[in-house]
């Protein structure tokens, strides 16, 4: 059985991510405790509040049919069998390192998996006031409460290419990766927001080596995605998921193919 992904289903998401959002700043704007996962990451009652909402209102308001892969419930040994199977993967709250440090490029990321691609995906950043969102109807955005406006990656330049870089997590091999095209500019960025700066047009490239996890990436893929771009494994291979321990390789994030 599939999931029907129209407009109404993509908005149904929108709002559980932006009611997740609200948990999460009710938090952020208190003086929270940070708690060490078992691989020394930081959670806190934010993480575990969103996911919650989250979870719930999939399985309430829109199925309860699909497997959903949520981090904080991977990390207390919840870990679904998915197979070939569609399943959501679900980030509470990516960029825990920015919430704890009230930077606020953190977000909220809801993806759904079917033939292990990303056919939905929706990035919200409650503290910047920002949503984007993709799926085969488009790609789009919302910025301080404006109107949905459509979004598409540009054509990469051969020339003064904008890179995205990991703010936390930029290594050498990223930095030898860049190296390899005519770079202008990189911006740092936390969390899946560097996916959507991509989507938006804003960058045309972002690699990460270093470690993710499916959860981290799915949703912003699937902005991406449906934005016009792509994401490959370094090889140039497609990018894909439902892999063992739902753990990623190394990846790049692609805007529009270079333009003629």
């Amino acid at each position: 059985m599939s999931l029907t992904i129209d407009t109404a289903l993509v908005e149904k998401v929108r709002q559980i991510a932006l009611r997740a959002g609200d948990a999460i700043l009710d938090v952020y704007n208190t003086d929270f405790a940070v708690e060490r996962k078992d691989d020394a990451s930081p959670v806190t009652e934010a993480d575990q509040r969103a996911e919650t909402l989250i979870v719930d209102a999939i399985r309430r308001e829109i199925s309860d049919a699909y497997p959903i892969v949520a981090e904080e419930a991977v990390a207390a040994g919840d870990i679904p069998e998915v197979g070939d199977a569609p399943f959501w993967l679900v980030d509470p709250l990516d960029g825990t390192k920015q919430f704890v440090s009230r930077k606020g490029e953190f977000t909220v990321n809801i993806a759904f998996i079917e033939n292990r691609r990303p056919q939905l995906g929706v990035v919200h950043a409650p503290a910047l006031g920002s949503t984007y969102w993709g799926s085969a109807n488009g790609a789009f955005a919302t910025f301080d409460g404006g109107a949905p406006q459509p979004i598409s990656c540009r054509p990469m330049p051969g020339k003064g290419v904008v890179a995205v870089a990991s703010r936390s997590h930029r290594t050498p091999e990223t930095d030898q990766f860049l190296g390899q095209y005519d770079v202008g500019d990189v911006i740092s960025s936390g969390s899946s927001i560097k996916f959507c700066l991509v989507a938006e047009g804003r960058a045309d490239l972002y690699p990460r080596m270093g470690r993710t996890m499916e959860w981290d990436t799915a949703a912003g893929h699937g902005v991406v995605r449906f934005a016009g771009g792509s994401v490959t494994n370094v090889d140039g291979t497609e990018f894909l998921y439902a892999k063992p321990e739902f753990e990623n390789p190394h990846f790049i994030v692609w805007g529009a193919p270079e333009a003629a």
